[in-house]
């Protein structure tokens, strides 16, 4: 590679940028996020739960516990498992879905499977005596895994699936949460963790003409296997004879991708923005190497994994996978910021791109397939059986040059002027990001007073740790706003069960019924975000839009500014976590005692 500063190389380095930024202003858009439509209303079974009973009936719950937890994916379900690890049982957990996973129990998408190491994905192994059968498990595996984890803590009985919430209130008047659901329960609690997901709430574009489509049409959240046929094991063989259309390039549609082009008699693959597709190398566990590893193994190579891919020094690559050789290559590559750290992203791209051209045999498609923009701009994919879905015969790519879908009618979709007939309309366009946090979760929450959170964060969010809220008595929020953020969303939310474990079971033991952060420290901690908002923040703002970006219309305002994450490495924000936990004195908490204390 030449050095930073060879006239050669900083030629390629002018060139690329340029090229980068045509491609970034072609898919800009006035409307940012909004450019996404909630079609909740419009599509009947848009959010409709494919693989629940539809006639579950079940009596009203009216109780009075110890922690409600809403949300049974990995967060809701690791604080559960944590809180019985330390000795808390008077719980109940709420979701919407038929099952623990979250999620893992509604991508059931054929193809689906982590694209971190299952190793470090897949939480409490050592506690389960669990190993993933492979290094990249699929779907149903770690579905399985969460209901084992359920079994094992005995929260089944605790659980109510199938259960929308709708409302969550604070009563000053004895210190409870009453959480209100669509069966008619009042699940009153002295805590409440909302643990609702980082992307959980399907979107779909805004795409002219999109609610007149008469043929089938899904999210990948919700697959249908009655239309579809099949199984996420299993060919989908009622495609056969069906024209399909899959919306999206993204990280989902590159493990479905493979899957419909097995079987549909044509399938449209709609692209906006191409994804990095890098090498997958999935490998069956060996067992030699399971059988010689030792207690704590898997607490190492998770921590080894989040250091490395932080940029951090950590030795041995434990995990040695796409994530950590980018991060082992170029350690600040999601903050880019010289000419050095530029010409290895460069590197590292051109490798992306001589890939498709050595597999794609189309010179056109292949290029199409090209991404350009730095590494990190979009969340990098994995998989070796994308690319090579593009040399049949049935599959072609539908390139928009950055535009997007003109428009669907009753029968096509619509791209450069050009009418497609299709029989199914497959929208891999992801998950809200970016709206309100109450409009993510579906539900209001109010506070003291009965102030709502959306009235209180009006101006911006404001927590302790992004965790604890003033006004918001009691209540431990499970999310990466102005929390961390992580590349293993496993590891985060593993570590947030820990603290709000932790500081619940604190409570409890003595004798303390409210809790909440002073303003002082709110200021603190978001004086602390600013501090870190720097490099990370610079490189995103000139990616391509996604996102990562807010759709490349990152707002200045106040209230988008107050809602940033902690950007330093998230061992960093682990580290105040358990320093704070160590202090053992509630820094920043207002307290006041029960009347009663616990025993």
């Amino acid at each position: 590679m030449p050095e930073a500063g060879d006239g050669a190389a900083r030629a390629r380095l002018e060139a690329m940028t340029a090229k980068y930024r045509g491609e970034r202003e072609k898919r800009l858009r006035s409307d940012g996020t909004a450019q996404y439509r909630d079609f909740s209303g419009v599509f009947e079974d848009f959010d409709r739960d494919p693989y629940a009973d539809p006639g579950f009936q079940r009596a009203a719950v009216f109780e009075e516990i110890d922690v409600a937890i809403i949300g049974c994916g990995i967060g809701g379900l690791m604080a559960a498992a944590k809180l019985v690890q330390q000795g808390v049982t008077s719980m109940r957990l709420i979701d919407k879905a038929g099952d623990f996973g979250g999620t893992w129990y509604w991508n059931r998408y054929p193809g689906a499977a982590c694209d971190i190491e299952s190793y470090i994905y897949m939480p409490m192994l050592e506690e389960t005596g669990y190993i993933p059968s492979e290094k990249y498990a699929k779907a149903p595996e770690i579905f399985a895994h969460c209901q084992r984890i359920g079994k094992q803590f005995d929260l089944y009985p605790k659980a109510l699936f199938q259960t929308l919430v709708q409302e969550v209130r604070w009563h000053d008047g004895d210190g409870r949460w009453e959480v209100s659901t669509n069966r008619g329960d009042r699940v009153r609690s002295r805590f409440l963790i909302i643990a609702g997901g980082i992307l959980h709430k399907a979107k779909l574009p805004g795409i002219p003409g999109v609610e007149t489509f008469k043929g089938k049409s899904f999210h990948t959240s919700r697959w249908d296997y009655g239309y579809t046929g099949g199984s996420p094991t299993e060919k989908m063989d009622k495609l056969v004879d069906k024209r399909v259309a899959i919306l999206g390039t993204g990280a989902t549609s590159v493990q479905v991708i493979p899957r419909l082009a097995e079987t549909a008699q044509q399938l449209y693959v709609l692209q906006r923005t191409p994804s990095t597709v890098g090498v997958r190398a999935n490998r069956p566990t060996e067992p030699e190497w399971a059988n010689a590893l030792q207690p704590g193994w898997q607490a190492e190579r998770v921590e080894n994994f989040t250091r490395i891919v932080a940029g951090q020094h950590a030795g041995q690559d434990l995990v040695n996978d796409g994530f950590s050789q980018i991060f082992g290559r170029n350690p600040n590559a999601l903050g880019i910021s010289t000419e050095e750290e530029q010409l290895l992203d460069l590197e590292a791209m051109e490798a992306v791109r001589a890939r498709i051209d050595s597999i794609v045999t189309d010179p056109v498609t292949a290029e199409a397939l090209k991404p350009w923009y730095n590494l990190m701009c979009k969340r990098p994919c994995f998989h070796d059986e994308y690319l090579p879905a593009f040399n049949r015969s049935n599959v072609k790519l539908l390139d928009t040059g950055g535009k997007g879908v003109e428009r669907i009618t009753e029968d096509a979709v619509v791209v450069g002027g050009v009418s497609y007939p299709v029989d199914c309309i497959v929208y891999g366009s992801g998950f809200e990001t970016g709206s309100g946090y109450t409009s993510r979760l579906g539900f209001e929450i109010y506070g003291r007073g009965g102030t709502s959170m959306t009235d209180a964060w009006a101006g911006g969010a404001a927590t302790l740790h992004g965790m604890l809220v003033r006004g918001f008595p009691n209540l431990m929020i499970f999310d990466q706003l102005q929390g961390g953020i992580a590349i293993n969303f496993a590891h985060l939310m593993t570590e947030l069960a820990n603290h709000a474990s932790w500081l619940i079971a604190y409570c409890i033991e003595q004798g303390i019924g409210e809790i909440e952060p002073s303003a002082e420290a709110q200021e603190e901690w978001f004086q602390t975000l600013l501090g870190r908002l720097g490099a990370q923040a610079m490189f995103f703002a000139q990616c391509t839009p996604g996102y990562f970006n807010s759709e490349g219309r990152l707002d200045p305002s106040a209230s988008a500014i107050r809602s940033i994450p902690y950007f330093g490495p998230l061992l960093d924000f682990i580290q105040i976590l358990r320093d704070w936990r160590a202090a053992g004195t509630l820094e920043g908490v207002e307290v006041r005692r029960s009347q009663i204390v616990t025993d």
